[in-house]
């Protein structure tokens, strides 16, 4: 078995008659990023603040770089990163400034701190607003700034907690390469998350946790699989051909398809049920805009596994 990142064994914690993790297992290898879901108060903090050592277990192991969170704490703290929903850095001294803060902080010599900065302000694309000061950074440059600090000391693991909250989709782009770019160079990182189009994107594996209990866990493709099976989606031009569409679907599936005005969208078990509907909508001649096969968005997944009513992208943890 691949070497872990980090490690969980029925890990619990209580704060007064509220149970917080009840039991909580998760096997991470090292260099590749788990996506955390789950809706407000189903643990999610508490785990992440368990592991990076700012909270003690109630029950259970927990291991980080392969050293156990309660035991050997110092030791854990040496080889991790956390970054929170917002921005950590001074906004009073410029970005340089605040990188080799941190790296003298972290014991580097005044030369390899400065090299280290500049080494990250590149990474990030920060070099031409390195000397300024960081209260005139927009937001996408604070998060940077910001992933860019908890870089510095070269950690093993990383506990993002929503790093793109806020961010536009062009700033979350960027955001996003640059934590594929931390799995690629062998760092675990841990990733919470409102915007489950960012777990699917980026999680090598998902842990779905409700009421301190894991439900589910696996990639994102298993858990879709898991929650249900494809489903094929036309989309029609002209909304009278809605009912031709409709009853093409119905006959080649035998299941009575879900509809709007333009569109028509059933579940398929067969593996052949897509090209017999492609075949008969060109047979029938039904103009279509839009034909695909899909499997349940992450978001469903989410809302099958905890019941949750409300988007999550729209909660906060």
């Amino acid at each position: 078995m691949a070497d872990l990142g980090l490690e969980t064994h029925g890990l619990a914690k209580r704060f007064g008659r509220t149970t917080a993790l009840d039991g909580v297992d998760i096997a991470l290898p090292q260099g590749q990023v788990l996506g955390l879901l789950g809706p407000n108060g189903a643990g999610k903090t508490t785990l992440v603040r368990i592991l990076a050592t700012l909270l003690r277990p109630d029950a259970g192991v927990a291991r980080v770089a392969g050293y156990d969170v309660a035991r050997q704490p110092a030791h854990v703290r040496r080889h991790i990163a956390l970054s929170g929903q917002h921005a950590s850095v001074d906004e009073e001294i410029d970005g340089r400034a605040n990188l080799v803060m941190i790296g003298r902080l972290l014991d580097l010599s005044g030369r390899d701190a400065a090299h280290r900065a500049d080494e990250l302000l590149a990474r990030f694309g920060l070099t031409e607003a390195g000397a300024r000061r960081v209260a005139t950074y927009s937001g996408g440059m604070r998060r940077r700034l910001d992933l860019a600090v908890s870089l510095v000391g070269r950690p093993r693991v990383v506990f993002l907690d929503e790093p793109s909250a806020g961010l536009d989709p062009a700033r979350r782009e960027e955001l996003w390469q640059m934590i594929r770019d931390l799995g690629a160079d062998g760092v675990t990182v841990l990733l919470t998350t409102q915007y489950l189009e960012e777990a699917d994107t980026l999680a090598d594996t998902v842990t779905v946790i409700d009421q301190g209990r894991v439900v589910a866990a696996g990639t994102p493709a298993e858990l879709k699989r898991r929650v249900g099976g494809h489903t094929v989606t036309v989309r029609v031009n002209d909304p009278a051909d809605a009912d031709r569409a409709a009853t093409i679907l119905a006959a080649v599936t035998g299941h009575h398809p879900e509809r709007s005005a333009r569109q028509v969208a059933v579940p398929v078990t067969r593996d052949d049920d897509f090209f017999q509907i492609t075949a008969q909508l060109h047979r029938q001649a039904v103009d279509v805009s839009e034909l695909s096969l899909r499997l349940p968005s992450l978001d469903e997944v989410f809302f099958a596994l905890t019941n949750t009513a409300v988007a999550p992208a729209s909660r906060r943890s």
